[in-house]
């Protein structure tokens, strides 16, 4: 076999392995040192250290010689170095933090609240609590960026007094699965993070890039859920009194101010501070951690059982980031090293593809991944494989990037995997199935795919800002 047959093998392996159900990170590093090692094998590197041996050598010393002699292989040094450079780099370091900011805001009993207040303040709009529990999980989501946390808290907070106020079991389930997938594009989104150290990509540009899109899908989904509840009023009856009582303006003021500005602040802080420049990405992410501290304590939901928690789960989620891009470095260096990246080069230039059928292509590719696959999986392992593609087509790398994270809303929405569904379908009430919930994602899927053509015809929309802030970069 030649070197890019034993590649596309390489390959092959790995996603048949992936879908035997795997660990992902310790089966890129796996196969990467093992074909690696064939890759960079060197005999005379190799004997350099048999060469040594003697025939009056101790035991321990010929044994020693032999290990050396075998590890004395490139791979074993390539794998050391992209350890050092996932851990040394600068873009990464925000991930932890932002994770940190995240979990001790799921903490702080900050939601309840902002739902409550909310749903009180929309109640004369078509699918007042709809627009409420959105507008919710699109805050909740963009300060944490975990879907899961979102869908599951939002679950068990505004999905009951959803039902308790008679809304369609399929039409309130898609409102909250749809909305907790919003941080994965709104930024400071972590996805967006690992996208722009996989690409080379300013994070900042990026984050300026994302913006409108977010904002423009956050539109269409509210455009839905009231245009749904205009047409058929069952599906979210308006509230009464008892459910949502009417309050003076001046205490729903004070209510606004006491939930949805706090959160508001620590967010546009954050943010704010990275796109103008007053923060590099890792500074604004302490700042956010810090203050979701502040607020947990300031709404006394600080204990020592929750920062152990938040602790724990940061540095969990942190590690996986980390193991994923060493396997993914090490796996992608030898993949390309042996020709492989070369070869679906060479293929996709054959096709003769004019730039727009690249980029459906593309995304259709990585719609069917996000079926079996996470998006830091997609994003560290498989989208590197058509970064080195974009230039021959002459893709932007940050409109890609952002139809990306538009892509992979649907990853999270659509059957059978719909991870979105299933973290609700673990908390929900029993009377609702999970053919309903299904049923309720689906047309958010549509809006997305709407969105995504509104990028293809307009990419202003994803090129307004960072060019209006940072100026032009193409």
């Amino acid at each position: 076999m030649t070197d890019p047959q034993i590649a596309l093998m390489m390959l092959g392996i790995f996603i048949a392995f992936v879908f035997l159900g795997f660990p992902i990170a310790f089966t890129l590093m796996a196969l990467g040192i093992a074909f690696g090692y064939y890759a960079y094998f060197d005999p005379t590197r190799m004997w350099r250290a048999f060469n040594r041996l003697a025939e009056d050598a101790s035991w321990w010393d010929s044994t020693r010689l032999w290990i050396e002699g075998f590890y004395n292989n490139r791979i074993f040094d390539l794998f050391v170095n992209q350890t050092y450079t996932v851990i040394s780099n600068e873009v990464l370091t925000a991930i932890p933090l932002f994770l940190f900011m995240g979990y001790i805001v799921e903490r702080a009993n900050i939601v309840d609240k902002l739902f409550g207040t909310l749903a009180i303040a929309t109640r004369n709009v078509p699918g007042s609590m709809g627009v409420a529990a959105l507008i919710t999980c699109a805050l909740f989501a963009t300060a944490t960026g975990i879907v899961g946390a979102v869908v599951t808290l939002m679950g068990l907070l505004a999905l009951p007094q959803m039902l308790k106020a008679r809304y369609d079991h399929s039409f309130a389930s898609g409102i909250i699965c749809a909305g907790g997938t919003l941080g994965i594009l709104i930024p400071p989104s972590i996805m967006l993070i690992v996208y722009a150290a996989s690409s080379g990509v300013s994070i900042v540009r990026l984050y300026a890039g994302a913006l409108l899109p977010g904002f423009t899908l956050v539109g269409l989904y509210l455009i839905y859920i009231m245009g749904r509840s205009i047409l058929n009023p069952k599906l979210a009856p308006k509230p009464t009194k008892e459910e949502l009582p009417e309050v003076p303006f001046a205490k729903l003021m004070w209510m606004l101010f006491t939930s949805f500005l706090p959160l508001a602040i620590l967010i546009l802080s954050v943010l704010g501070s990275i796109l103008f420049g007053l923060a590099t990405p890792t500074e604004a992410a302490s700042i956010g951690a810090l203050g979701g501290i502040v607020l947990a304590i300031a709404y006394r939901a600080m204990t020592f059982q929750r920062l152990r928690e938040s602790v724990y789960l940061t540095v969990r989620t942190t590690a996986m980031v980390c193991w994923l891009f060493v396997g993914s470095y090490t796996f992608s260096a030898v993949f390309s090293y042996l020709g492989g990246e070369q070869v679906i080069g060479d293929f996709v230039k054959s096709l003769d593809m004019t730039p727009i059928q690249f980029l459906i292509l593309a995304q259709v590719i990585i719609f069917l991944l996000g079926w079996p696959l996470e998006w830091s999986e997609i994003i560290i392992i498989f989208v590197p494989i058509f970064l080195p593609l974009l230039p021959l087509f002459g893709i932007d790398p940050l409109f890609f990037g952002v139809l990306v994270a538009l892509n992979l809303q649907t990853s999270f929405l659509t059957p059978p995997m719909a991870m979105s569904a299933y973290y609700l379908k673990g908390i929900a009430p029993p009377q609702i199935k999970l053919t309903e919930i299904f049923s309720g994602v689906l047309p958010y899927c549509g809006m997305v795919v709407i969105c995504m053509i509104l990028l293809y015809q307009f990419p202003q929309i994803v090129f307004a800002l960072p060019d209006a802030v940072y100026g032009p970069s193409r």
